[in-house]
């Protein structure tokens, strides 16, 4: 009985719960971010660039000649894809600067707590020794 209470007191702090709900919202900002790269910004990349396409570049590291990346690993050949390897870091770098964007966004967002008034400052040290001073005096 201890186990399962314990587990069910764990699943249910707001931490946990948090996190199964940042999961699913990063799950489905992965999803956007992946269309704005693929379907917005990689075309545009793409006709910057005269119209190479970053994930068919390769190098042939075996025999024979291919025209294309696909081409190449439906006959079998070995072949240095680096192409991908490029997308996939322009990929990371726009999730990225999304991220930042987003966060940024937030943080404007977040009400600023006003600030708490500092407490009144006490006597100093000489104040109270003077005062006790004064009162052994009487």
């Amino acid at each position: 009985m201890g186990f399962i209470s314990e587990f069910k007191e764990f699943a249910i702090k707001g931490n946990v719960m948090d996190m199964a709900v940042g999961v699913i919202i990063g799950g489905a900002f992965g999803k956007i971010v992946s269309s704005l790269v693929n379907d917005v910004l990689m075309p545009l990349i793409g006709k910057a660039t005269g119209g190479v396409s970053f994930t068919d570049l390769f190098v042939n590291l075996g025999d024979g000649e291919y025209k294309t990346l696909a081409e190449a690993q439906e006959a079998g050949a070995a072949v240095l894809a680096y192409g991908q390897f490029i997308q996939n870091i322009l990929d990371f770098i726009i999730i990225a600067f999304c991220i930042f964007l987003m966060i940024k966004g937030m943080n404007k967002l977040k009400k600023e707590k006003p600030a708490e008034p500092e407490a009144p400052a006490g006597p100093t040290q000489e104040e109270l020794l003077t005062e006790i001073r004064d009162l052994l005096k009487k």
